[in-house]
């Protein structure tokens, strides 16, 4: 069996590739376990000057959480915080993040590159944070970093609809900092720019992540809580478990 995460080491500069294609990399609990493991490896290694995520595949970055594991979760498993406390470990790392995005980054696949610094994407890529489809709504930081990306009126119009847009318009509202011209051409974009912070002082760089983290948001871990708080009620509603049943029965049809 292929490891869950893929390593390539560059001088200072790693890139981890997501690798669960048949599922269109959704992150499960095995996956979610490899990156713990793979970050805490990262958040000790002083010679990285930036880290590259992305996702195996032509389909996806992250398609989004596992669906059948998360009709199984009721209000207790809400309160672990799974992917809330992932993202967040991948925000607070010391290095510049870049999430390298094609085809489909949903749900909390949107969350982990939201989590990261910046954003690359291919012509491929789709955005989105379709949870209310589903009864349930974004539960891994959603509710705040997109906000702060692209401003209160476009994220709630995000998230109350489950609209999924494509590069361009993510681009268009900032969500997205760079477009490739092509598919193939995303990982030398996303390098390109891991090699523009790496050739400034490592140092001043992460200190300046620190500095421009806390100066954006001194609350965030209060507004984590509220999303926690909404999602144990939703992790226990009736039309939650009938909606994604519907999907997983549609599934295998």
């Amino acid at each position: 069996m292929e490891p869950r995460i893929l390593v390539e080491r560059d001088g200072s500069i790693e890139t981890l590739t997501l690798n669960r294609p048949d599922a269109m990399n959704a992150l499960d609990r095995e996956m979610v376990g490899a990156l713990h493991a793979e970050l805490d490896r990262l958040e000790v290694d002083r010679e990285l000057t930036a880290v590259i995520l992305t996702g195996s595949g032509e389909k996806a970055f992250v398609a989004g959480a596992d669906i059948a594991e998360l009709r199984a979760r009721r209000a207790p498993e809400a309160f672990d915080r799974v992917n809330q406390h992932l993202f967040r470990r991948v925000a607070e790392l010391p290095m510049p993040t870049i999430a390298a995005v094609r085809g489909f980054a949903l749900g909390g696949g949107c969350e982990l590159a939201l989590s990261c610094d910046l954003r690359v994407a291919s012509p491929s890529a789709r955005f989105g944070q379709p949870e209310v489809g589903l009864g349930i709504i974004p539960g891994a930081g959603a509710t705040h970093r997109l906000a702060r990306l692209v401003g209160l009126g476009r994220a709630r119009e995000l998230i109350f609809t489950g609209a999924i847009i494509d590069a361009a318009e993510a681009h268009r509202i900032g969500l997205v900092n760079h477009l490739s011209e092509d598919e193939e051409s995303l990982l030398d974009g996303a390098r390109e720019l891991a090699g523009r912070i790496a050739r400034n002082a490592t140092g001043a760089v992460r200190l300046a992540k620190v500095a421009v983290n806390h100066a954006l948001d001194p609350g965030e871990r209060g507004r984590d809580l509220l999303e926690v708080l909404a999602q144990a009620l939703c992790f226990e509603s009736e039309e939650k478990e009938e909606r994604m049943t519907r999907f997983l029965e549609r599934k295998k049809k």
